[in-house]
């Protein structure tokens, strides 16, 4: 479904997604993510209404889905003072149960701490019960996920090591790639409705299943009710099933 067809309908209610920190925590193209879910959005008949949030700027009024990227160590460090003053508001969403996504270092800050290489210690949220230690090695290369929503595929480049806490539910389990950490086969954290990943491509684009049960969730919420419309996914199905397979033989 076009756009162009969308936009001569009558729209089924406004959803509001906030992107946390693009500037600084969005260098892996993780800023594909909220263009894709503006995207679907329009494709079922919504309208989406985007809030990039920066260090220092005023919460938005409505908050629907939040998502939040990677970055370095020292874009991390640049966005605390406010990650600190929004934590409580992000605490609150969280346990309310809206929708978030986080990404690399932001799914490390949505953690108890991150400690960097030179010993430096970064509180989190708190959010997800994950600690995370950096190190000189890199784990790069494609993943392919087991999840509760199918097999999800990505792209990780990660140097920080994650450890879930007990009782903490990973994001998926590992058939391809490192994950967490290249010992325990774990992936992410998922609390209620935020989850926490490592995988870059963007996610999104490249798991249309994905996307559209965290935009169910932000629409309900926003409206009331979830209408989608059928979406061509074709192409994005072809191209996530060849990873799978050229990566897993399934």
């Amino acid at each position: 479904m076009s756009e162009s067809t969308n936009q001569d309908q009558a729209s089924k209610g406004e959803v509001h997604l906030v992107h946390l920190y693009p500037r600084q925590m969005s260098i892996y193209g993780d800023l594909g993510n909220t263009r894709a879910m503006a995207a679907r959005l329009r494709w079922h008949g919504y309208t989406p209404v985007v809030h990039d949030h920066h260090p220092g700027a005023q919460w938005p009024e409505q908050a629907h889905l939040v998502l939040g990227g990677g970055g370095q160590d020292s874009g991390q460090v640049r966005v605390q003072e406010d990650l600190d003053a929004q934590a409580d508001r992000l605490r609150e969403l969280a346990n309310d149960g809206v929708p978030m996504l986080m990404i690399c270092g932001m799914y490390q800050l949505m953690g108890k701490a991150f400690i960097t290489v030179e010993g430096k210690r970064l509180p989190g949220l708190g959010i997800l019960d994950v600690t995370t230690q950096g190190n000189a090695t890199r784990m790069i290369g494609p993943v392919v996920l087991e999840t509760e929503f199918g097999t999800v595929v990505g792209y990780e480049n990660h140097s920080g090591s994650t450890v879930l806490g007990e009782g903490q539910a990973a994001f998926g389990k590992v058939l391809h790639g490192n994950g967490n950490n290249p010992e325990d086969g774990d992936e992410g954290a998922r609390t209620n409705n935020v989850i926490g990943s490592y995988l870059h491509g963007p996610i999104l684009p490249a798991n249309p299943a994905l996307a559209d049960s965290l935009l169910e969730i932000a629409a309900i919420r926003a409206t009331g009710s979830w209408l989608p419309n059928e979406i061509d996914d074709s192409i994005a199905t072809q191209a996530h099933q060849r990873q799978v397979t050229r990566l897993t033989d399934r």
